[in-house]
């Protein structure tokens, strides 16, 4: 992709080095994640007419909590690694703590309606990964696999920390994503409500135990 200035073309050829190196356990949070958010946040940014260059900052090391720790840390654990790529980057103090709560205030737990328009358009690229159809297919296993929590978990999360946002009318924030993909977030979210009442038939259940058990899945 295009980066936006010099200093987001370094940051990002700094992290796409250490992603590489981290491809075998980053299976959700890689850099293919990172891409599709650093350029749709971008997207976005330009809608909302906010700074493109801290916003793609901001997308390209959001997730670095994940290098921290695979399992579900909050974006706070990946702190001192942000000021860590942003300054080798050439980003001042004050634009580092710009980015640092751009990353807190997009978290899927910590959203609300009055959060940035940084975050607003970090948050609709976020969000936007998490909820596309080839999804499902491709990428749910990988988060699971990655986080080490197990199916259950999997959807109770996305069912307490999601369903709220919908309900609200803050899942997207951005016209373009709402117009897009709201549709798609729906979907999804009535599938992962679907895959947690399938748990509760015994037979589901046993199957799965019995394809763990051979490793088959």
């Amino acid at each position: 992709m295009q980066h936006q200035t010099d200093r987001t073309t370094l940051l990002a050829k700094n992290l796409e080095k250490i992603y590489e190196l981290r491809k075998g356990e980053l299976l959700f949070h890689g850099w293919h994640h990172i891409c599709l958010a650093a350029r749709k946040s971008v997207e976005f940014a330009e809608e909302l007419g906010v700074d493109k260059e801290i916003v793609e900052a901001a997308a390209l090391t959001h997730d670095l909590n994940y290098l921290v720790n695979t399992q579900t840390t909050g974006p706070e654990a990946g702190a001192d690694l942000r000021r860590q790529y942003l300054s080798e980057a050439n980003f001042s103090e004050a634009e580092i703590g710009k980015i640092d709560a751009i990353c807190m205030e997009e978290h899927t737990a910590y959203r609300h309606a009055n959060i940035s328009d940084e975050a607003k358009a970090l948050s609709d690229a976020d969000s936007l990964f998490k909820i596309m159809p080839v999804g499902p297919i491709l990428f749910s296993s990988k988060f699971i696999t990655e986080t080490k929590v197990d199916l259950r978990a999997w959807a109770e999360r996305i069912i307490r920390e999601q369903k709220p946002l919908m309900e609200q009318g803050t899942y997207f924030y951005t016209k373009a994503a709402n117009e897009k993909y709201l549709a798609w977030a729906k979907t999804n979210l009535e599938l992962v409500e679907q895959v947690l009442a399938s748990l509760d038939d015994p037979a589901i259940v046993e199957m799965l135990d019995i394809a763990y058990r051979l490793e088959a899945i």
